[in-house]
């Protein structure tokens, strides 16, 4: 679950910057893995980076305590954006903080999370753990930081998540716009996460960088409905079709497909496709569900509407009967 940003400082929503600075700096001694070997204190040292970067930025700090765990989704000035837009989202003042998103990228689809880089902005880190070191943090071999983690949101279509491949992403950073020709997996899922090695936050003087995530969010289609790697998706067909039996073509994410429809059938009912759902980097792929929606002709013609005055007259068939 996310942290509030105040509690891991330890500090109160009113604290100066003074205050938050000193209670960062204290924790950052406290918690560095050069001087703490307890294994949960990277971890902690993060959390405090995190934090400190977020709340010593005016701007940041105050998209926090308005938006709260969401303030990463609205980049800029606080008062660029509507409360009602926030009060429809349901977000309110403060809140717990979150590791999400950040900045839109000039391409769209792309959003970048400035991690725990902002935490180096406005310290010294070479003052900070000279204390630490007798001295040896200027120019000396010890006390440097390894760069953080960082991730940012790719979404993709369900037809590029189907075939996968090279994709270049552009990401609006701290640092500028960086653009990369990211390998996206065939059959990815939305939220699984694609690494980019040594391509998030700078470490310290030789430390070794961060890793960046690239977490995916599949957008919405007007066809296909996707739970995991199976695939929905509505067919229509007409009611001779749904009656008799036919076999009828399908588009896919990876192709048309061939459906029989059984003879009987109604709206509602789903057929099978094993293994035309989404692909698997390993073990079976998805399935394929089509719910059948018996279609009638919006404007029938004068002999369609024969035809159908012919069979009303003829059959029993009543829908409604009971049993």
């Amino acid at each position: 679950m996310a942290q509030d940003y105040y509690e891991v400082l330890g500090v109160s929503r009113t604290a100066g910057d003074e205050e938050i600075q000193r209670a960062y700096r204290k924790l950052a001694r406290r918690h560095h893995p050069d001087i703490n070997k307890d294994p949960r204190a990277e971890e902690r040292f993060k959390e405090v980076n995190e934090a400190y970067g977020v709340l010593s930025d005016p701007d940041t700090r105050a998209r926090y305590d308005r938006f709260g765990p969401d303030f990463r989704k609205f980049p800029g000035s606080p008062g660029d954006y509507d409360e009602r837009v926030a009060a429809a989202a349901g977000r309110g003042p403060g809140g717990r903080a979150s590791t999400g998103g950040g900045r839109t990228a000039p391409g769209g689809g792309v959003r970048f999370a400035q991690g725990t880089r902002g935490a180096y902005q406005d310290v010294d880190f070479e003052d900070l753990f000279s204390d630490l070191f007798g001295g040896a943090g200027r120019g000396g071999g010890r006390g440097t930081v390894p760069g953080a983690d960082q991730e940012a949101e790719l979404e993709l279509t369900v037809e590029e998540a189907y075939r996968g491949g090279r994709r270049a992403v552009g990401l609006a950073g701290p640092d500028g716009r960086r653009d990369y020709q990211v390998t996206v997996p065939r059959g990815v899922t939305d939220g699984q996460r694609i690494r980019l090695a040594g391509e998030g936050g700078r470490g310290g003087r030789d430390a070794p960088a961060g890793d960046l995530y690239l977490r995916v969010r599949i957008r919405p289609h007007d066809r296909y409905r996707l739970e995991g790697h199976d695939i929905h998706v509505q067919l229509p067909v007409t009611p001779w079709e749904a009656a008799l039996g036919a076999t009828v073509p399908l588009p896919t994410p990876g192709g048309t497909a061939k459906v029989t429809v059984p003879p009987g059938s109604s709206s509602g009912r789903r057929l099978r496709l094993r293994g035309e759902g989404m692909p698997r980097a390993r073990g079976a792929d998805g399935d394929l569900y089509a719910e059948l929606r018996v279609m009638v002709p919006p404007r029938p013609t004068d002999r369609e509407r024969e035809l159908f005055e012919e069979l009303a007259a003829t059959s029993d068939f009543d829908p409604r009967r009971p049993g």
